[in-house]
């Protein structure tokens, strides 16, 4: 059953006592002042049973101390002991200097809850409701920016060799458990010990360089793999299609022949060997599947997910987040990440601002149709020291064409082209080869085979590119452009608060990390914000209890202690008092 916090405040606990101390500019003292109460437990009802059980934890005590530890960037034991111990978390906490609230498990269990109820989206939706309730983040029509950030995976990457032992080791796990064995004793019973060492590869006493020695290796696997695929199939037929059994062998099965499919190729004598190039949606683990190649540039290189986000420029509160596979180009989902912030904050979204990787044909109508303007740079293209196509004057409306040196065309033809993967047909338009040859500056502008002449091929939205090839011009561009700064300084607190590597298996435990550290980031601006503007919350209520406590201390407690000191004379001579007084453990008139 939900535990609740003691609504009768002491005046022993620690926010009462050592707030100044700590100060109320921290982000410990924000979370400690009353009157901006961020959670209550009502708000987590839900997450636990109503009739029976013991009571818990208050749920409010510890989604703050969630908070903490994003803040923080520590374990669950480390939290745990941090509450116990560190003035600081307590004053957040508002408990007693003596009190230990939770342990590391009561810790994980509650996150284990948010995630299996779906509920993690509530702590970082209180984030923006504070932001909000502050003024921090008004209502209007929001300016939002758009940005990614790589997220490094926490499972093991590893080689082909390796990768494949994982997953057959994986299958066994699945297999053996159903026996009831030991994955290592039925691994044994199938002449599979050997993927139980510390590592396939590193314990097999072959000559690396032998392109022969590593064929015969390769295969020697990947027979082991195909005999062990042909058992699972044979035990799965036992259990009916829907059991839990089948499920569990399927999941294992499906992830091994995954890896063979990414990675092995069978030659047509029936060798198998290693695959040129790396597979498009290639697993580089097993520990954890949803990690992917991915790359934030040309250079930059990475193995995990991509953490996108949405900022209301103006305010620099982080509206929405989420993350994604870390092979999809940046744009993907762009347009839920703004139908989320309009979720979470109640406001329209006027303007949105992003990177040339938000600037393709098929973004910009997504966010036309949705009547949502979309500020991005169309990239110039071309080799450097040519004529790009953005150096030519294109005109829809009369099928012309006009080259830099007042050439026009109005010849074209129907060509295909690829867009994300689909054929589209568009328009091509061509400078005669003559007229191309006799121009002085035919070698800035046509780039291939000599005697060519020039062609311009029309994108399948070209007047949506040519609109925003026209506005970039613009001085109200610049200054959209400008907002976008406000979605990479919010990246770069996120990736202060830990963000950059997984703490967690798996994109939804990932996303949890992200949504935490977000709304970390936001009460952070909160907490300035309402220094700055001198919008601390009204003591009210809370307030009037602690000043009923206060008079009663001062008016009674005196008197009492008097009492006591009295009676205390009474009952105990003055000889006896002295002699007891030599007991350092005895204090009468403590």
């Amino acid at each position: 059953m939900v535990g609740h916090v003691d609504p009768q405040r002491s005046l022993y606990t620690c926010d009462n006592q050592y707030l100044k101390f700590v100060g109320e500019d921290t982000f410990y003292g924000f979370l400690a002042r009353p009157g901006s109460e961020l959670f209550r437990d009502d708000d987590f009802v839900s997450l636990y049973t109503q009739n029976n059980g013991r009571m818990s934890v208050p749920p409010s005590i510890l989604a703050k101390a969630l908070l903490l530890q994003s803040h923080d960037r520590v374990s669950d034991e480390e939290a745990a002991d941090r509450a116990r111990f560190d003035i600081r978390w307590k004053v957040a906490l508002g408990i007693g200097v003596d009190d230990a609230p939770f342990v590391k498990s009561t810790l994980q269990a509650f996150h284990g809850r948010l995630v299996l109820h779906q509920a993690e989206q509530a702590i970082f939706q209180r984030s923006i409701d504070a932001a909000k309730g502050s003024g921090l983040l008004k209502s209007r029509k929001l300016k939002v920016a758009l940005d990614t950030t790589p997220i490094f995976g926490r499972g093991a990457v590893k080689d082909t060799y390796n990768l494949l032992a994982d997953g057959i080791r994986q299958l066994v796990r699945a297999l053996a458990l159903l026996s009831g064995q030991a994955p290592e004793a039925w691994a044994r019973e199938h002449d599979l010990s050997r993927y139980y060492g510390t590592s396939i590869k590193g314990e097999a006493e072959i000559d690396w360089d032998n392109a022969a020695a590593r064929q015969v290796f390769l295969d020697g696997i990947v027979v082991d793999a195909e005999r062990l695929l042909k058992e699972a199939e044979r035990v799965r037929a036992g259990y009916p299609a829907d059991s839990a059994e089948s499920v569990r062998i399927d999941d294992a099965a499906s992830l091994l022949k995954q890896l063979l499919v990414q990675d092995v190729e069978r030659t047509t004598e029936g060798r198998a060997v290693l695959k040129d190039g790396v597979a498009p949606d290639r697993i580089p683990s097993v520990t954890d599947p949803q990690m992917r190649h991915g790359r934030k540039s040309a250079s930059r290189k990475f193995t995990g997910h991509k953490g996108a986000i949405a900022v209301d420029a103006e305010s620099g509160v982080i509206t929405a987040a989420d993350v994604l596979p870390g092979n999809v180009p940046d744009n993907t989902d762009a347009l839920a990440l703004v139908e989320e912030t309009k979720r979470n904050t109640g406001c329209e979204v006027a303007k949105v601002i992003g990177d040339c990787a938000y600037g393709d044909g098929a973004t910009r109508r997504a966010f036309k149709e949705q009547g949502c303007e979309l500020v991005v740079k169309v990239p110039r293209g071309g080799k450097p020291g040519y004529y790009a196509k953005g150096d030519f004057k294109i005109d829809l409306e009369h099928g012309t064409v006009t080259c830099p040196a007042g050439q026009v065309t109005s010849k074209w033809k129907r060509v295909q082209t690829e867009v994300r993967g689909e054929r589209v047909a568009v328009k091509r338009f061509e400078f005669g080869a003559e007229r191309c040859r006799a121009c002085p500056h035919y070698r800035q502008c046509v780039s291939g085979k000599r005697g060519q002449g020039r062609s311009i091929t029309l994108h399948p939205e070209e007047e949506l590119m040519q609109q925003a090839r026209a506005y970039q011009e613009t001085a109200a561009f610049r200054e959209d452009t400008k907002l976008r700064q406000a979605a990479e300084h919010r990246l770069a607190r996120l990736v202060q608060l830990g963000i950059r590597q997984a703490r967690y298996f798996g994109r939804a435990k990932t996303k949890w990390q992200l949504l935490l550290a977000a709304a970390v980031a936001n009460l952070v601006l909160v907490a300035a914000w309402e220094l700055a503007t001198g919008t601390l919350p009204d003591l009210g209520a809370f307030s009037f209890g602690l000043l009923l406590q206060l008079t009663f201390f001062l008016l009674f407690v005196p008197s009492f202690i008097g009492e006591t000191k009295q009676r205390q004379h009474l009952v105990f001579p003055a000889s006896t008092r002295v002699r007891t007084s030599q007991n350092p453990g005895f204090r009468p008139d403590s």
